[in-house]
């Protein structure tokens, strides 16, 4: 019996090809030790409608995320997965669809829900001045955590709801290879690596929120 199935394999194929490159940068970029005390960063203003429409559009839209996108597209054209979309432009084109799909009932599902209550979708880089196995701890616990209307932290309720809520909902317009409980489960767990991966992409790359 098959320990991984091929799809699962494409999975963990993007997520370490994902990783990878961001661990590297990581360590490329890490400074000499710094100090032993780990500040958060400040606190900003609570996130209003307009600050949370962007970024909704920015994770969907961005020329990142539209690359993203494209890039686990190709992946899963390459290991032909799902079995029922064929190897040319016309399959690439339905998995990258299906992808930024998949991608936006989720980013929605979270912004939406987090504003009742007023959890902070976003991401906030530290100051870069901490030892990097404390940015790095940093970056995993924002993949669960996040900040309300007072800059508290708080458990990322909406997140981890939407994740996994996402993740077996769409079951219902994945093809039939890919719709089981096994595979929402795995999209689970890939989208909380995900996360963690975006995260990591703008605490060591990209200098903003």
């Amino acid at each position: 019996m098959e320990l991984i199935s091929l799809p699962h394999l494409s999975r963990l194929a993007r997520t370490i090809a994902i990783g990878l490159p961001l661990a590297i940068a990581a360590i490329a970029r890490a400074q000499s030790p710094a100090p032993l005390v780990f500040s958060l960063p400040p606190a900003l203003p609570a996130i209003d409608a307009h600050q949370r429409l962007k970024w909704l559009l920015d994770e969907n839209l961005d020329a990142a995320s539209l690359f993203d996108d494209v890039a686990v597209g190709a992946v899963d054209t390459f290991f032909k997965t799902p079995k029922e979309y064929n190897t040319h432009w016309s399959g690439f084109g339905e998995r990258t669809g299906f992808i930024a799909a998949n991608y936006g009932v989720k980013s929605t599902m979270e912004a939406g829900l987090g504003a009742f209550w007023g959890e902070d979708p976003r991401y906030f880089r530290t100051d870069g001045k901490q030892p990097l196995k404390r940015r790095l701890a940093y970056v995993i616990k924002a993949t669960f955590l996040a900040r309300d209307r007072n800059g508290n932290t708080m458990p990322a309720y909406a997140r981890l709801f939407a994740v996994p809520a996402s993740s077996f909902l769409s079951n219902a317009w994945q093809p039939h290879s890919e719709a089981t409980l096994t595979d929402a489960v795995v999209r689970t767990g890939l989208g909380f690596l995900s996360r963690m991966g975006e995260n990591a992409w703008k605490e060591f790359i990209v200098r903003r929120h």
